[in-house]
């Protein structure tokens, strides 16, 4: 399965301390250059500059060729990036968080996940506890509607009861 990932859901995962989920899910996630330039930023997290700094062997960089969609040009090079990959490699899967490169992204016939996604599948799979892990993410800066997250809470209890 090849899994393509922009920089947010990488960058929480870091900071709940869930990193380790994405090889356990996906094996291998590749990201382009850019993402990885966004996760060494200064502005970065501390925690996340120092594991790009020494990527795990599952992370794999790849530089994109060739042009961009025009329709991506609203995003960010990350996203843009992270998206022109994903086409190019023809994934499985893209990571994707921001809700405008996700709906570019699905016109585009790309299948996306997003860090709730994600924490949801690894819950699924007894890797993690969701709602501790979701306590964590409710302590950075991640934004997601309070009805969405009481719904994934409410909806995790009822199929782990």
């Amino acid at each position: 399965m090849i899994v393509v990932s922009d920089t947010s859901p990488l960058c929480y995962l870091l900071l709940i301390e869930g990193i380790e989920v994405l090889p356990q899910l996906f094996e291998r996630v590749i990201i382009p250059q850019k993402v990885r330039d966004e996760l060494l930023a200064p502005d970065a997290p501390k925690v996340v500059r120092e594991w790009i700094s020494q990527p795990p062997d599952w992370l794999e960089v790849q530089t994109v060729t060739g042009q961009f969609d025009p329709a991506l040009n609203q995003l960010d090079m990350g996203e843009q990036e992270a998206i022109t990959l994903a086409l190019q490699l023809k994934a499985d899967l893209i990571l994707l968080d921001d809700l405008a490169a996700r709906r570019i992204a699905t016109g585009l016939q790309q299948d996306i996940i997003g860090l709730l996604g994600i924490l949801g599948s690894a819950a699924e799979k007894g890797l993690i506890d969701f709602p501790s892990a979701i306590t964590r993410l409710q302590q950075t800066s991640f934004r997601a509607s309070p009805k969405l997250i009481g719904s994934l809470l409410q909806q995790y209890q009822k199929e782990n009861k």
